[in-house]
């Protein structure tokens, strides 16, 4: 599915070149406007078009000449709202919002002077706010351009050029390149959007988790209680650690939060455990041998050798320093979280997507053992690092921590060892465990241990068992995850008689929602199926072009003029999209036929594939005749019956058990092709 995206997207890209480097001149232009420049992933989009430059999809010289472009105007007309609105610009909304970037940018613009305009174009964050606060304080219009112009000369190349040799190094793999692409892709995307949800969380979580300690010391002030005097001891404001304290009493809250909501999940079969099959079905299609090799390397890095090995290093360490105090709590941390993972896990019983080979408890699937123990391993022994370190060094051992669990927790998705649920799960229950624990561990000063040391020791057992386990088990744990697609099969003469109920009764979007109802099932050869609705009237959808997509924009393009959205079921993308006019008023509906592949094979057919689809009629609404608004009727029934006499044998059924739901009567056509 993410493959078959993917290819459209390049596919339009390549048809309509033009439109990428306006794309890019737009984004490097909003990079340099303050408080959009902050928001905007403008470099990340840039270095993703860079990187299609090899496939041939966009040039290189138009490319890098839209992003000079875009970066001279955006700094420019940065510069002149600051020239022109002075200090009261900084003083108005939105800058007014920022005021701690507009302090550091400032400074920054303070302590280089002119050659700020340069240095920031590399500088996250202020690179937004110093040309506009150059303006504001009259920095000569001939020397500021003269920064500017040198700066985006510099800065164009520097981010592009790197992004083509990454897409030459993947176009080396043949067909394996895409999907590799796809994959660093969405692994920069987690990444991203994981830190960038810690960064929140601190910004606004550590405000709100003192004013709630805050109450709660005035809470156990007025009670005389041991329970009580432990709060106040522990949320004594005079403490140095006490910012250590909100920040994990945010990361407990949330945490907890999670997995109790996805536990809930697991357990009633929402939405959530729905969109499971949907992430599956997507990253299974993403798998190449490559890919194969570098995920099931860095899930051996997250075995319980390498657990257990770097847990008995770091107690050595411990007792060689006589921290015995926080050698129990280590060994608490680990053991705790092995334990209690594997008290759930027995008590769910919850079946792994994939047979793999796994007894006894680590057979079941929930929460996901490698993110939970792999999560407190290295999570719990940052926060010890962290707390012997000075505060510099605290966020970015944070940070590596976590982009170690989340690279082994991802693995184990790729490979299809869990569903998304059963990582989510392990890494909220993980972080959550850490958080308990870091509470009750700053109840009493830390003993000397040696961060440093520990660091080093910790790092170097990871490394050095890491190697040796993917050394040892590669080879064996290649043929483990190899990917073994699951096609069910049934003779025909059964699907037709009664395990047709087999197959789903609605579509199951990529959220996990239940949407329209699955009214038709289809045996044969798709082209042959397509031509047969062709003959009766039916069309292929007008394609994604940019004319097309502007035609949602007029008031006027009838129902045949208008692209169908490629909605997804259980994370995949329709094979076959065809539209039909409605015959009483075309301009205003259309019914669109939507057929997916299913999971299911025929045996001993000449065509053995089954297909599910949905037939559904959309009425086109333009409520102020500049917009064209689609809204499907909920009405399944007649939709469905204008496949009647479709096929050379069909069959109307209604399911075991089915009830007449509002707009469905709980019936299913069956269309088989095969029949003389």
């Amino acid at each position: 599915m993410v493959a078959s995206y993917f290819s459209v997207v390049t596919t339009f890209i390549a048809a309509h070149p033009h439109l990428a480097y306006a794309v890019v001149l737009l984004l490097a232009l909003s990079e340099s406007v303050p408080v959009i420049g902050v928001i905007v992933p403008g470099t990340a989009v840039i270095l993703a078009i860079g990187a299609l430059v090899p496939t041939g999809v966009v040039t290189l010289w138009p490319l890098l000449g839209a992003a000079v472009a875009g970066a001279i105007l955006g700094d420019g007309l940065s510069f002149w709202a600051g020239h022109r609105y002075n200090q009261k610009i900084l003083e108005s909304w939105p800058i007014n919002r920022h005021p701690g970037l507009v302090t550091r940018s400032e400074a920054f613009f303070a302590r280089h002077g002119d050659k700020s305009v340069f240095i920031a174009r590399f500088v996250p964050g202020v690179r937004a706010f110093i040309p506009l606060i150059a303006g504001a304080l009259r920095m000569r219009v001939s020397r500021f351009y003269v920064a500017n112009v040198l700066s985006a000369l510099v800065w164009a190349p520097s981010h592009i050029l790197p992004a083509v040799l990454v897409g030459s190094a993947f176009k080396q793999f043949g067909a394996a390149g895409e999907p590799l692409a796809i994959l660093v892709i969405l692994l920069i995307m987690s990444i991203w959007a994981a830190i960038h949800a810690v960064r929140l969380s601190l910004r606004y979580g550590i405000p709100l988790a003192s004013a709630a300690m805050r109450r709660v010391r005035s809470w156990a002030a007025v009670r005389d209680s041991h329970f009580s005097r432990v709060v106040l001891d522990l949320l004594d404001p005079s403490r140095p650690d006490v910012r250590f304290l909100a920040l994990l009493a945010v990361v407990l809250i949330g945490s907890a939060w999670l997995f109790f909501g996805i536990l809930e999940d697991v357990v009633s079969g929402d939405p959530l455990v729905r969109a499971d099959t949907a992430i599956y079905n997507a990253l299974q299609d993403l798998r190449t041998a490559p890919g194969d090799a570098v995920m099931i390397a860095i899930t051996e890095l997250g075995d319980t050798f390498v657990v257990v090995a770097v847990t008995i290093a770091v107690l050595l360490w411990f007792a060689w320093n006589r921290a015995w105090r926080t050698s129990i709590f280590w060994l608490l941390a680990i053991a705790g979280a092995s334990a209690i993972n594997t008290v759930i896990k027995i008590t769910l019983h919850r079946a792994r997507p994939a047979e793999l080979f796994y007894t006894n408890s680590s057979a079941f699937s929930f929460p996901s053992g490698h993110s939970t123990a792999n999560t407190v391993l290295y999570g719990f022994l940052a926060f010890l690092i962290a707390l012997g370190s000075r505060p510099a060094w605290r966020l970015p051992v944070a940070f590596s921590a976590t982009f170690v669990a989340l690279l082994i927790a991802f693995s184990r998705l790729y490979l299809g060892a869990h569903w998304l649920s059963d990582v989510t799960g392990g890494l909220a229950f993980g972080i959550a465990w850490i958080a308990v624990l870091g509470f009750t561990y700053l109840r009493k000063p830390a003993e000397p241990y040696g961060a440093i040391g520990l660091a080093i020791v910790g790092v170097t057992v990871a490394g050095l068992m890491g190697g040796l386990n993917v050394y040892w088990h590669h080879s064996s744990d290649t043929e483990r995850y190899a990917f073994k697609p699951v096609v069910q099969t049934m003779t025909a003469s059964d699907w037709w008689r009664n395990n047709w109920q087999r197959l789903p009764s609605y579509r199951i979007d990529m959220f996990g929602e239940i949407e329209e109802p699955m009214t038709v099932q289809w045996a044969g050869n798709l082209p042959a199926i397509q031509q047969d609705l062709l003959n009766k009237g039916w069309r292929m959808p007008a394609p994604w072009t940019a004319t097309n997509a502007l035609g949602w924009l007029a008031a006027k393009a009838g129902s045949a003029e208008l692209p169908v959205v490629p909605r997804l079921a259980s994370g995949r993308l329709p094979s076959l999209i065809l539209v039909l006019p409605d015959g009483k008023m075309p301009e205003a509906a259309r019914f669109v036929m939507r057929l997916w592949a299913s999971d299911f094979e025929l045996s001993g057919a000449s065509s053995p594939n089954v297909w599910i689809g949905s037939v559904v009629e959309e009425h086109l609404d333009r409520p102020i005749s500049l917009i064209t608004i689609s809204e499907t009727r909920p009405d399944a029934n007649a939709p469905r019956n204008l496949l009647l006499g479709a096929s050379r044998s069909e069959r109307l059924v209604a399911r075991t058990g089915s009830a007449e739901s509002t707009g469905w009567d709980g019936r299913i056509l069956l269309l088989d092709d095969h029949s003389p």
